[in-house]
């Protein structure tokens, strides 16, 4: 375990790097962001490589904050509607920075925040307190986010956060996957497995409509393994729901370098992100990538059929998800 300085924000706030290694896996964090920079695990023939997409420089997350590579995403990860919602009887409005709603935490969510860091037992804790209305949300929240490796080089993500007044939260790591290595182009061969036989399905503005989909016979159907392909931005409700425990979920492989990424999770839903809207100037193309994000479900404060995002005072939020790395 060791800790470097990484770089300097435009406002002079130092950004240090974090690396784990065990179990023949190394894991880069960023104290900017909560950033996962870079994971390397070997693939069939034992050879390591990148297989998260990332910068080399704190400049490049800094002039492409968009993509959300690698990023910690909250107060509330994926979209809520028109930027606002209600709860115990009050209206909160919140930063709109995608189109008319709010996303992924707003215009400064975590994503773009400095953590403190404390080094933990194989790994670091990362940790801050959002102060009532920040980007518009309720409550003191105090958050801790906990990136460590188990013995295997699995990457063990625990989140956990209090408040001091009733409010939403949904947090996830927003990794772009490519387990052929990063920069080695498309990852639409890689193939998808997701234990879910439901969909949220969404309107024109990607708010879901507050149905559920079933997803036999359609192109949405990746209960069995198979090609990734293109034009995916979907959150899948996991068959297992809301866990105690992480429960294998979803996994994502190469047949070219038999790595194989499995993802474990106590959230009830997955969103699949093909990344398909990469924009001009980054050092990725459309597709280069794959997201699995761990998560409650978008728009849940305005969705009561949908499970619960309120923290209230004397509660705790508590999530867990574990992305494994093996070779077959």
């Amino acid at each position: 375990m060791r800790s470097e300085l990484f770089g300097t924000l435009p406002d002079g706030t130092p950004v240090h790097r974090w690396t784990l290694e065990r179990g023949g896996v190394r894991v880069r964090v960023l104290t900017y962001g909560g950033i996962i920079q870079s994971a390397e695990v070997p693939d069939r023939s034992g050879r390591s490589g990148a297989v998260a997409l990332g910068f080399d420089d704190l400049q490049g997350y800094v002039d492409h904050p968009g993509p959300y590579f690698g990023a910690l995403v909250g107060r509330y990860a994926n979209r809520v509607a028109g930027g606002s919602f209600e709860l115990d009887g009050r209206t909160y409005r919140l930063a709109r920075n995608n189109g008319s709603n709010a996303l992924h935490g707003g215009d400064a969510g975590f994503d773009k925040r400095v953590w403190e860091a404390a080094e933990v037992e194989h790994g670091v804790r990362l940790s801050r307190v959002s102060p009532d209305g920040e980007e518009g949300y309720p409550g003191r929240l105090a958050v801790s986010v906990t990136y460590s490796l188990d013995e295997a080089g699995g990457l063990r993500i625990a989140y956990r956060a209090t408040t001091d007044a009733a409010t939403v939260v949904n947090l996830t790591n927003h990794t772009y996957w490519n387990l052929a290595g990063a920069g080695s182009g498309g990852a639409g061969g890689h193939e998808v497995r997701i234990a879910a036989a439901r969909v949220t399905p969404t309107d024109g503005a990607q708010i879901p409509t507050g149905a559920y989909e079933e997803v036999d016979g359609t192109r949405f159907d990746f209960r069995a393994a198979r090609k990734a392909g293109a034009g995916f931005d979907h959150n899948y409700v996991l068959d297992k729901g809301v866990t105690a425990e992480p429960v294998e979920a979803a996994e994502l492989s190469d047949p070219a370098s038999g790595r194989v990424l499995t993802v474990a999770t106590t959230e009830p839903g997955l969103q699949l992100y093909t990344a398909d809207h990469f924009d001009a100037g980054l050092p990725f193309a459309p597709g280069d990538g794959i997201a699995l994000e761990t998560q409650h479900f978008p728009d849940s404060p305005n969705r009561p059929e949908f499970p619960s995002t309120v923290l209230r005072p004397g509660g705790v939020y508590e999530s867990e998800t574990v992305y494994g790395f093996s070779v077959r």
